[in-house]
Parts: structure tokens; C-alpha cells; sequence
């Protein structure tokens, strides 16, 4: 499956749909949703298109400058006819001036297979030619999920 998500992610960048992806104005309705009790500020957005690089849900950002800190959403389309109502959430923070990910998650429906849970993280030892951290190779862990 990872490989497949990197060939997948590969292909959308070779086509142009980052920008068919960005949180615009052009491709999002937005909703203030108000402070939350984490002291961020919660936008909902909606999408103005079915697409699956689009979604349906909130983003939250630090209210004293408007950096987004976190999206949990669903995408407005699905991925395919074998996988369904896939749920995200995506953690990010700023190095060295830029906004990364450094965290997703997502739970799909998988038709036959059920429910799919799939977590990536990121750790980063140079944004933009600076040093910004030493990730080190871990052992992978199995990870047993509450019903």
C-alpha cells in the first residue's frame, strides 16, 4: 500500500494537481467554526468540486498567526471504487520557515477487505538546504486497534 500511495503521489505532482489541491478560494467554501478548547481556530471547508484531492471537513490554525497546525476530513471523492469514505488527518509544523507535514493518518473502508488504517509520519534532516533535525531508522512496531 505505501508503495502505492508514493506512485500515486508521483503521478498527481507529474500532472499538475498540487494546484488543483491547494486550500484556495478557487477550490474551497470556507466556515468559521470558531475557537477550540486546544486555543486553535477551526475553519470548516467545503469543497466547490468532487475531486479526490479534495476534502470535506475542518482545518485548524494557531490564531495568533494563522499557521495551519492540523486538517481532520473526509475526501470528497473516493479513491476508487474498492476503497470508501476515507477519513483524514494530517499534523503540521514549520522548519525553518516552511510549513510540512509531519504526521497522516487515514481510515478507509475497504470493499471485501473492511477497515484500513494507514499512519506515515515524517521526520526531516534538511527543509530548504538547513539542517532541522537527525532521523534515525526505527524498527517497525505492530500497532493493535480498539474496535
Amino acid at each position: 500500500m505505501f508503495r502505492a500511495t508514493l506512485e500515486t503521489e508521483k503521478k498527481m505532482w507529474d500532472l499538475g494537481a498540487p494546484d488543483r489541491a491547494t486550500v484556495t478560494l478557487d477550490n474551497y467554501m470556507f466556515e468559521d467554526g470558531g475557537a477550540q478548547p486546544d486555543g486553535l481556530a477551526r475553519l470548516g471547508v467545503k469543497p466547490r468540486r468532487k475531486d479526490v484531492l479534495l476534502v470535506d471537513g475542518s482545518i485548524f490554525l494557531r490564531p495568533e498567526d494563522g499557521d495551519l497546525v492540523r486538517m481532520e476530513a473526509r475526501l470528497s471523492k473516493s479513491p476508487s471504487f474498492w476503497t470508501r469514505h476515507v477519513q483524514i488527518v494530517r499534523w503540521y509544523q514549520r522548519f525553518v520557515g516552511v510549513r510540512m507535514p509531519v504526521a497522516l493518518e487515514s481510515v478507509a473502508n475497504v470493499v471485501i477487505a473492511g477497515r484500513s488504517t494507514f499512519r506515515m509520519s515524517y521526520e526531516y534532516e534538511t527543509v530548504n538546504s538547513q539542517r532541522v533535525g537527525s532521523p534515525q531508522p526505527r524498527a517497525l512496531t505492530a500497532r493493535v486497534s480498539q474496535p
